[in-house]
């Protein structure tokens, strides 16, 4: 087999933390999804014909199809099998926890959250409460990457970065309580809008997916790439044509948000978010019942007006598990389903002080919040220690120029490492594929 690298697929999986439609390292592997029963339902999302028909319908109507619909998809998907269920203050996991709950099947929850961070745990808990689900949580220690790095990239053969599956963590553990793991992922992008009228023009619905792909910073590194490995024109310049026909492939002319939709589901779900369910069949099958095609099929028959701001999931636990809708919702804390139209100014203002001299008061006496898992991975003596040795792995391969691996890691440690960690992380992700690569 022909190894040679794509080097136009790798400056664009350091831009945007995956790997586009089939790309892959090399020029002559297309990206496939395995034989595996995971890979099976994740090839019919990607391969989903998307169109965009709505339908007239009233809120109330939708939830109930929903409701109906989530249901038949879980009962399906879960069998007789016990469950573990991921859970955090969101709504996914927790309308998830209601369907499982309404079916009688037999559930445990996992939840884990950072050190000095939001209290996903907190939230967690009151929902396996609710559910009466028993539940185990964890924190995310410190430096957990190194002790994993290597084990990671065999599991995700460095397909995404290694700072946002915070589930390796607890890898070996996660599985240990059930037959079964029950994920809630891409509910948030499938029942929700893009934030923008339906009727922009295709060059701003390009624009908008432009804006939505690109990490902060990762432009910055696909252009110094593209440089170093003198591919002609500009990286933004190909980009944006790719990007461009890729999304007009997709046929629905009626609804921007839909085809901005359409285009995440089809080459951002499967290649990004999905990329990390091999950390979790380490130790159980998966499923995702979000994945489901007949909800694919559900969303195209649903008006925008009815889709945005997540309304049919809230209505949905406002109707049927009121109890799950008064925990808190993560997101707008500290307001539930109930009353999160107040998280306005001035409503929201007590709050808002409160929690910003909590966080200030944690910092005086040394404990950082943690907002993100590279603060508690990259950051630190021993962190940066292991980061700059592992990035050495690319000197040594001569695939990227010692000037930039450290060109970055100095932005980060010294410039700004909220805008840097992303290229930081990238340059350490594809260190690893350079250790493991075919020769």
């Amino acid at each position: 087999m022909n190894s040679q690298l794509d080097y136009r697929a790798i400056a664009t999986f350091c831009a945007i933390g995956f790997f586009l439609d089939d790309d892959t390292y090399y020029l002559e592997d297309k990206f496939q999804f395995n034989a595996s029963a995971s890979g099976k339902w994740l090839g019919d999302f990607q391969k989903f014909n998307w169109y965009y028909d709505p339908k007239p319908i009233s809120l109330e109507d939708a939830t109930k199809q929903f409701s109906e619909l989530l249901d038949r998809v879980v009962d399906k998907q879960v069998g007789e099998r016990n469950v573990i269920l991921p859970l955090s203050g969101g709504l996914d996991s927790r309308t998830l926890a209601s369907s499982l709950y309404k079916l009688g099947k037999k559930v445990t929850g996992f939840s884990y959250q950072f050190p000095n961070g939001v209290e996903e745990t907190k939230y967690a808990k009151q929902i396996a409460k609710v559910c009466g689900f028993p539940i185990e949580t964890r924190t995310v220690p410190e430096g957990y990457l190194w002790n994993k790095i290597d084990e990671l990239a065999l599991l995700n053969h460095c397909y995404t970065d290694f700072t946002h599956p915070r589930q390796m963590a607890f890898a070996n553990e996660v599985g240990k309580q059930g037959e079964v793991i029950c994920l809630g992922h891409w509910g948030d992008v499938l029942f929700d809008g893009s934030g923008v009228p339906d009727d922009i023009s295709f060059e701003k619905q390009v624009d908008k997916v432009l804006q939505k792909i690109i990490k902060k910073g990762g432009a910055d590194l696909a252009e110094d790439l593209w440089k170093t490995w003198e591919l002609e024109g500009r990286w933004i310049d190909y980009f944006r044509e790719r990007v461009s026909r890729l999304l007009k492939s997709i046929p629905i002319e009626n609804s921007a948000n839909a085809r901005i939709r359409a285009f995440k589901s089809r080459y951002w779900a499967t290649r990004w978010t999905a990329a990390n369910f091999t950390i979790f069949e380490k130790s159980n099958p998966v499923i995702a019942p979000f994945y489901d095609t007949r909800f694919c099929d559900f969303i195209c028959k649903i008006p925008e007006s009815i889709l945005n701001s997540r309304q049919i999931q809230i209505q949905y636990l406002l109707k049927y598990a009121p109890d799950l809708a008064r925990i808190t919702w993560q997101a707008k804390r500290p307001y539930n389903l109930f009353n999160y139209h107040n998280n306005t100014t001035p409503w929201n203002l007590p709050f808002r002080v409160y929690d910003k001299f909590y966080r200030s008061l944690k910092g005086m006496v040394g404990q950082k919040w943690i907002q993100r898992n590279w603060e508690i991975q990259f950051q630190g003596k021993s962190n940066e220690s292991n980061l700059y040795s592992h990035l050495q792995e690319l000197v040594k391969h001569d695939l990227i120029p010692g000037s930039i691996i450290q060109k970055y890691y100095n932005l980060f440690l010294q410039s700004d490492p909220v805008k840097y960690a992303h290229p930081v992380s990238m340059l350490l992700t594809v260190s690893l594929f350079s250790k493991y690569k075919k020769a």
